[in-house]
């Protein structure tokens, strides 16, 4: 079996060292999964660029998700079997051929689904589940505004943003992500490359009336987010993206990290809203049964046709170093996926 570890920060082509991988053995709660594929997320970027505190000292395999066969499980397993299909989340080691995770956090899939689409579920779907289901709770009517929309966990905001009736505000890049937002059901997309968002949002006519923010971004989007919501108004951010921009300029950094802003209780109190936090790693390590409910109904609701991944690229392992660089640039819409 082998893996590609993180041997070095920096660029892509010179970060990814493929090598024998151990021998795995599952313990007692714990999988074997032998993998068809894995998938990309942001934070892989950010561990790639040094960026990502949570990130395990080098030489690392990295990666969150994956999908494959139960090749063996541990003492007191019994949610999953040896042999079935899963999507799995792992803390890191995902891009392997084999990999070990915690069972709650396994769940099987159909045979037949595609499995870049299952490459979706178990990171940017749960995610995005715990953050609009589980954190807040959207209703119908509710002005809500998504960065990052035509990412994985935009894309998935935005369909359950949909299936409550939510009207929807969303941030991208290009004209050409734009279009594709707009034909997904985003009622207001917004190019935040020619404009500023929350400028923007006031002359629509919207200062001080959103509900909900979704904020993967960080930095001042932080806090220029929660100046446009409502009473009762809740900011969900679950990164920092805006950190790789600043890469290598030390008060880049700081002007950032400064960006979120600095909190008092008592202005949450007086003008009712509220700053919501998400680390999915804190949630697998501490709620693991909460993770495994995510994973579930996403699972759920997407072999049902109620949700639908999507997958903007899939790329063989043998161009890992093109698929980071591809994702890092902002061009994808949906998914990157790698195939081994």
């Amino acid at each position: 079996m082998k893996a590609y570890y993180l041997v070095r920060n920096g660029a892509a082509d010179k970060a990814f060292e493929l090598r024998d991988l151990p021998v795995l053995k599952p313990k007692a709660g714990e999988v074997l999964v032998h993998a068809e594929a894995f998938g990309l997320n942001f934070a892989d970027v950010m561990a790639r660029l040094g960026l990502y505190q949570d990130a395990p000292p080098l030489p690392a395999v990295i990666g969150y998700e994956t999908v494959g066969r139960i090749a063996e499980v541990g003492e007191g397993v019994t949610n999953v079997k040896v042999g079935q299909r899963v999507v799995a989340l792992s803390r890191f080691g995902g891009y392997a051929q084999a990999v070990i995770t915690d069972a709650r956090a396994t769940m099987p899939i159909p045979e037949d689904m595609d499995a870049g689409i299952a490459t979706c579920l178990a990171t940017q779907y749960a995610t995005a589940w715990y953050a609009a289901e589980e954190m807040v709770r959207l209703h119908e009517g509710d002005h809500i505004l998504i960065h990052a929309a035509a990412g994985g966990v935009g894309i998935a905001l935005i369909q359950m943003a949909k299936r409550r009736g939510a009207v929807i505000f969303g941030t991208a890049g290009s004209d050409e992500k734009l279009t594709y937002l707009k034909s997904i059901g985003v009622d207001y997309p917004i190019n935040y490359r020619k404009v500023d968002f929350a400028k923007e949002i006031k002359n629509l006519g919207f200062d001080k009336k959103l509900d909900v923010i979704f904020d993967p971004i960080g930095g001042d989007s932080v806090k220029k987010g929660m100046k446009l919501l409502t009473a009762g108004g809740r900011l969900v951010t679950y990164g920092a993206s805006s950190m790789t921009d600043a890469k290598g300029n030390i008060f880049k950094m700081i002007g950032v990290a400064k960006g979120f802003g600095i909190w008092s209780p008592i202005e949450f109190v007086t003008t009712s809203r509220s700053l919501l936090g998400i680390n999915m790693l804190r949630i697998a390590d501490n709620r693991p049964e909460i993770l495994g409910r995510c994973i579930n109904s996403v699972v759920d609701l997407t072999a049902k046709g109620e949700l639908s991944p999507v997958v903007g690229k899939t790329f063989p392992h043998t161009q890992l170093a093109e698929a980071h660089e591809y994702l890092a640039s902002r061009q994808s819409i949906g998914k990157v996926a790698i195939l081994w």
